[in-house]
């Protein structure tokens, strides 16, 4: 059992997912950044490898994108920056991009040194689930590699259901059609999605992403999931002033109390 799988056995809800845009605000932070959530008790993080064109995120981790890059961070600089925090964490880390990257770095490559660095699992929202059934689930069993995939409201329940077989870790479920960090809260419409979704008595665990910003999103979406990514809240919490530290415990501690 991974450490993803031993997670979702071991914390039924309330799980709570940070995502955050590696080599933002400034190169070398990502460790420290990863070492300030484990601190802080969230449950697993989403590190986001830049990339100039990233087609489902909005404005501000296409911005903090921008400034990693800027930066000078590169996938090299990154696996090793992973590689150094894990050395200190027990928490899962996903790695989330686009199939691109991972192409232009080498598909086996790739995977088996994000296995090598200790990441648990991979989130590529362009690769389709037929594509990596076709072409790359071998290579990710070969690495013991997980990945999740997305789904959104206008995902037939056909092809829901095919995901759930397919997947090991969980799905992530996006909460509405719109780009990250496009949308602030939940309405009525999304509500009837998630509890759609719940009924379906899927076979993998869930956690709900885009739109969830605050407590009260957070709290709403784990009524729904086993719990709840949140990206562009949290990247604008890293523009305030103050330590990394202390920023980060800040904004989880509102977040969970």
């Amino acid at each position: 059992m991974n450490r993803i799988q031993s997670l979702f056995k071991n914390k039924k809800d309330h799980i709570l997912n940070i995502y955050f845009t590696a080599g933002y605000p400034a190169l070398e932070d990502t460790i420290d950044i990863i070492a300030s959530l484990e601190s802080a008790k969230v449950d697993l993080v989403e590190i986001g490898m830049p990339y100039s064109d990233p087609l489902a995120d909005g404005p501000t981790i296409q911005a903090s994108s921008a400034v990693a890059l800027k930066n000078g961070i590169t996938l090299d600089i990154l696996f090793d920056q992973i590689a150094t925090a894990r050395k200190t964490s027990s928490m899962p880390f996903i790695l989330m991009g686009y199939f691109n990257q991972v192409m232009q770095y080498g598909e086996d490559q790739f995977v088996q040194k994000a296995k090598a660095v200790g990441v648990d699992c991979l989130i590529l929202p362009d690769l389709p689930v037929e594509e990596f059934q076709k072409q790359y689930r071998n290579l990710f069993a070969k690495h013991d590699m997980d990945i999740a995939f997305l789904i959104t409201p206008r995902t037939p329940e056909e092809r829901i259901r095919h995901i759930d077989e397919v997947s090991n870790s969980f799905i992530y479920m996006v909460s509405s059609n719109a780009i990250t960090g496009a949308k602030s809260g939940i309405d009525d419409e999304q509500k009837e999605y998630f509890d759609r979704i719940d009924k379906m008595n899927l076979k993998n665990p869930r956690l709900i992403g885009f739109g969830i910003s605050n407590k009260q999103t957070f709290e709403m979406a784990c009524s729904y999931a086993q719990g709840a990514i949140i990206g562009s809240a949290f990247i604008n919490a890293l523009t305030n002033e103050g330590s990394i530290d202390n920023k980060v415990k800040s904004f989880v501690r509102n977040i969970l109390h």
